[in-house]
């Protein structure tokens, strides 16, 4: 199969995504300066919660690695060895040996884990029950072993026709498929759980304290899925786009 076959170049769908990524990137350390600064303001070190501030950390470094690795790659592809890379940008772009196309492809998985485990985290510490979190925890396992064979996949073939086969599609699928269903799922157990403490206590002074905590859950929510597809957006975009014809 001729990547050109696929109606978008795989040049272009690289360029359209990191832009897209850059874009997102920004709001991404604004929201992590504001996450900072709750954290920190009026308050003394030992005050701060250290387990999540070092959670918030991690997520903003890891993104900050992601945007980077796609800048270097896509200056790579479209400057640095556009006329000596055989095939060209198109080819470059589909060839999963190169250093960052793995690298991009770990960050992803590493980003994304950290993520899940964070609001399964959440979950637990709100419903204080381990039997509610298993179904997630399977979820977040089985994330971890679709994120590593799919980027163990992508780094070990180096021709467009090879790289994105059923088994490698699937594998696409399955990881983007559980990241949001594991997101939602624990979410929507975290609003659950709110909704009825709420309906259990009548005084409507608490109840108004209480819904704005639902809000901020859905919030949060959605505001990780929005990064959950701009990771998968910018990550996999280019084998997303290909597998699915080649799957159709």
């Amino acid at each position: 199969m001729d990547p050109t076959d696929t109606g978008m170049p795989l040049d272009t769908v690289a360029t359209m995504s990191t832009v897209l990524e850059g874009i997102l990137y920004g709001f991404s350390v604004l929201m992590f300066m504001g996450t900072i600064w709750t954290f920190t303001y009026k308050k003394r070190m030992r005050d701060v919660n250290r387990p999540v501030a070092t959670v918030a950390v991690l997520l903003f470094l890891l993104s900050t690695m992601h945007v980077v690795i796609e800048i270097i790659r896509v200056e790579d592809g479209l400057v640095k060895f556009r006329d000596t890379f055989p095939g060209g940008p198109v080819a470059f772009f589909a060839d999963g040996k190169q250093k960052m196309f793995t690298a991009r492809s770990v960050v992803n998985v590493m980003q994304t884990l950290l993520g899940d485990g964070v609001v399964i985290y959440r979950c637990y510490v709100v419903w204080q029950s381990v039997r509610v979190i298993i179904l997630p925890c399977i979820m977040w396992c089985a994330i971890a072993v679709c994120g590593a064979y799919m980027a163990y996949d992508f780094s070990l073939v180096s021709d467009a026709e090879s790289i994105f086969t059923d088994q490698t599609g699937r594998w696409v699928t399955g990881f983007i498929t559980l990241t949001f269903a594991t997101n939602l799922f624990s979410s929507g157990l975290l609003a659950y759980r709110i909704w009825t403490i709420e309906r259990k206590i009548s005084t409507t002074r608490t109840r108004r304290g209480v819904r704005p905590i639902v809000r901020v859950l859905v919030d949060a929510a959605v505001l990780y899925s929005v990064h959950l597809l701009r990771d998968n957006m910018s990550c996999p975009f280019e084998q997303w786009h290909i597998c699915h014809r080649r799957l159709d």
